[in-house]
């Protein structure tokens, strides 16, 4: 049985018309006869799972919402893009292109995912922050404020992204690594370990002891990984003498 209906009530998005819907049925926290937001046809939006539309969301194109995804507010999902698992897309955010917004993630107030983004896991975009292009948002991470990620940037594990900050091209930011106020990562930077070579003449044990003195960096490290946490007690012990 199909859990919702098409009604006539109409609104007009750029020469195209979206619909409003209305349940059928009761499930999750919906209850049969209750009006929801708009899509243009049943493509849009699953009869499966709990996921719903509603508020004055729109999901119009391709754009499809399925699983127990929510989208609601004033929320729009348009373009090829695919909002599944338990995300929510709402407030005033904007998701289109091919994005993919799935997991627990949360899109919310005025964030703007585009192009061939995808924001995953629990991360949450929110805020005025705008992640497009090809760039990732997953784990844990937080991006927002009036923060760009963007290019083929990723931001993932517990780090966050905020103020004005702009992460792009190939730039990685994972860890517990905050980026903020005007900061600039850009390249390929990576920001949450620390890349050592070893096939050249020093004393390895020093040169990681140098970089555990920094009062940003032991913090930030520790508690990660046990195996991490090991070598580092390891290399202060052996520096210790």
């Amino acid at each position: 049985m199909k859990k919702y209906e098409l009604t006539q009530n109409s609104i007009k998005i750029n020469n195209r018309t979206l619909y409003q819907i209305r349940t059928l049925k009761d499930f999750g926290s919906v209850k049969k006869g209750n009006l929801g937001g708009y899509i243009v046809s049943e493509k849009n939006l699953s009869h499966d799972g709990n996921c719903w539309v509603s508020g004055n969301a729109q999901v119009s194109e391709n754009a499809r919402v399925y699983g127990n995804a929510e989208v609601y507010g004033k929320a729009q999902v348009s373009g090829n893009a695919q909002v599944s698992g338990n995300a929510w897309v709402y407030g005033k955010a904007q998701v289109s292109g091919n994005v993919r917004v799935s997991g627990n993630a949360l899109v919310y107030e005025n964030a703007l995912v585009s192009e061939n983004a995808m924001v995953s896991g629990n991360a949450q975009v929110y805020g005025k922050a705008q992640v497009y292009g090809k760039a990732q948002v997953y784990g844990k991470a937080r991006v927002y404020g009036d923060t760009w990620v963007y290019g083929n940037a990723s931001v993932y594990g517990n780090a966050q992204v905020y103020g004005n900050a702009r992460v792009s091209e190939n730039a990685r930011v994972s860890g517990n690594v905050h980026v903020y106020g005007n900061a600039q990562v850009s390249g390929n930077a990576r920001l949450g370990y620390i890349p050592i070579d070893f096939d050249c003449d020093f004393d390895p044990y020093k040169t990681l002891k140098e970089i555990l003195n920094c009062p940003e960096i032991l913090p930030a490290l520790s508690g990660l990984n046990k195996n991490l946490d090991k070598l580092i007690s390891t290399i202060l012990t052996k520096t210790s003498t």
